[in-house]
């Protein structure tokens, strides 16, 4: 990584340590999570306890990465001890900075000399609304529906004044760069709360958005005809084709979306966003190289892509083809890892479900230590001898540089088929 690259933050999200791990190994500067019930993934499947920000912080600052906690949820009266409890052991911890939105949350913040990042949600749209909150935080996330043009005369205005966050540097302008789409304005959403009683904006959506709808004349019966019927449900942001151009405008830290996501898609996705940012700096991005960044980012979970999404001035006519995964790749469950030999870099692991692999067949290994990682086994052998394939019950070696932990998970990558 040049030195020039540290000055564009790439922000990985983490739901888990395995997520944790695989954004740190991937490239990371700064990673996001949240931490209980007030964050905007309050509902995900995997979340942190307030245990584990000592480890989270740990994790981070030995990758010389920063750890940012989402307190970003609207917060209610009886739930006051419970944020400022918060708020003390992250900073106890050595958490960097908190994003938050509710000034309930950023005033006590601010008292305890805890850094502040203002969240989407906030919708910063203009620059008086820079000035405003730059008396309470050193970065400010725009809303996701500004075109490149308004961003670029935004940064402007905070370089030329300059807009002085509390660290009496220049505020930093953030904004996101790849991943899930919300067609509400800056994710501040009432649909999920008023058809299923659980609110978007208290980190609990059930995403009631991404289902197929008809739409019928309720006076006459008739049904309108529609092209498509996931009409509430965008692609995926996609900005690698364009990152070039983000850039140049002045902005300093990209987002990535995913704390809902595995270790492989954040893997992915941050080492995809890594190489193109390093090669934006150092001279070397190219139409052709983010024409493969793409096809590799379609490996994870997506929606299909939008590219150019708001920023380049497209309409929001970009949805969805269907309500499920558009990736290229699948991943299958193979078996656990049973031992690794680091000294001479061997693995050896056993097939648990009734699946084949040889030579050539490409594998995706997890666990909370080791991150994610993806490989090809070049070669594979069974009791000490070479094999042209190993099926379940059996346990096969195979070369592997990487540092990988006992009982981790080993999965088959192999192609998507799509049925239309």
């Amino acid at each position: 990584m040049t030195e020039s690259s540290r000055k564009i933050e790439i922000l990985a999200p983490a739901g888990s340590f395995d997520a944790l791990r695989a954004a740190l190994n991937s490239g990371a500067d700064a990673v996001y999570f949240g931490v209980g019930d007030l964050n905007m993934r309050a509902g995900a499947a995997v979340n942190f306890a307030v245990e584990d920000l000592p480890e989270i912080t740990r994790l981070c600052h030995e990758k010389n990465a920063r750890a940012y906690l989402t307190l970003n949820t609207i917060v209610y009266d009886p739930e006051m001890e419970q944020m400022r409890d918060l708020c003390r052991k992250a900073r106890e911890a050595g958490v960097d900075a908190c994003i938050a939105g509710d000034m309930a949350v950023i005033l006590y913040l601010r008292e305890i000399g805890m850094p502040v990042h203002m969240t989407v949600q906030c919708n910063i749209c203009n620059v008086e609304a820079v000035r405003f909150y730059a008396q309470f935080a050193d970065v400010m996330v725009l809303a996701r529906e500004l075109s490149l043009e308004r961003i670029r005369y935004i940064i402007q205005a905070v370089q030329n004044e300059p807009i002085l966050g509390p660290s009496g540097k220049p505020v930093r302008i953030e904004v996101f760069a790849h991943g899930a789409l919300c067609v509400a304005i800056s994710g501040k959403c009432y649909m999920s709360l008023s058809l299923c009683g659980a609110s978007a904006n208290r980190g609990k959506c059930l995403q009631p958005c991404r289902r197929r709808y008809e739409i019928r004349d309720r006076e006459t019966g008739h049904e309108l005809v529609i092209e498509n019927e996931y009409v509430m449900s965008p692609k995926d942001l996609c900005t690698i084709e364009f990152l070039d151009q983000l850039i140049q405008s002045g902005i300093s830290i990209f987002k990535l979306e995913g704390r809902g996501r595995g270790p492989d898609y954040v893997a992915n996705v941050v080492s995809t966003y890594r190489q193109a940012v390093d090669a934006c700096l150092d001279g070397t991005f190219t139409r052709e190289k983010a024409a493969a960044w793409t096809q590799k980012l379609a490996e994870v979970f997506n929606r299909g892509f939008w590219m150019g999404g708001y920023y380049l001035g497209k309409p929001m006519e970009q949805w969805c083809a269907s309500g499920g995964n558009q990736s290229t790749l699948q991943k299958q469950y193979l078996g656990k890892i049973v031992k690794f030999y680091s000294r001479i870099g061997v693995a050896e692991c056993k097939i648990e479900s009734p699946l084949e692999i040889a030579p050539g067949s490409r594998l995706l290994i997890i666990g909370s230590s080791t991150g994610s990682v993806d490989m090809t086994v070049k070669e594979l052998r069974i009791d000490g001898v070479p094999a042209e394939k190993a099926v379940q019950g059996q346990i096969f070696s195979f070369p592997l540089t990487e540092q990988i932990r006992v009982n981790n998970k080993v999965y088959l990558l192999t192609e998507r088929i799509h049925y239309e």
